[in-house]
């Protein structure tokens, strides 16, 4: 699927199941709950803290998803084109990082 696409889909369900979408600021109040939500995952299954019992059944794919799809919101709302954008983003980074990336020592 193509994050336009994507896009569609969330503006579709909001549309559908969502009344409206919350404002940007509740947004981005979501958005960084549910980034608090990956990192604790992160954190604890992969870092070096301890996995708690509760924490084991959760599905860090899942909550990558909330955080992508309020990230759509977001863009939703403010009239982002996030195809184009990711794509720009990617073309720069290409061009910026490639031999940047191939120098760092700490890399190798």
């Amino acid at each position: 699927m193509s994050i336009q696409k994507a896009q569609q889909e969330v503006d579709e369900w909001i549309k559908a199941h969502g009344v409206r979408y919350f404002n940007e600021l509740t947004n981005m109040a979501q958005l960084t709950e549910e980034v608090g939500e990956v990192a604790r995952i992160i954190a604890r299954r992969y870092g070096e803290q301890s996995e708690k019992e509760s924490d084991k059944e959760k599905d860090l794919g899942e909550e990558l998803a909330d955080v992508l799809f309020v990230v759509l919101c977001l863009a939703n709302q403010t009239g982002v084109d996030l195809d184009k954008a990711f794509y720009d983003k990617l073309k720069l980074k290409t061009e910026r990082d490639h031999d940047r990336h191939h120098s760092n020592k700490k890399l190798k």
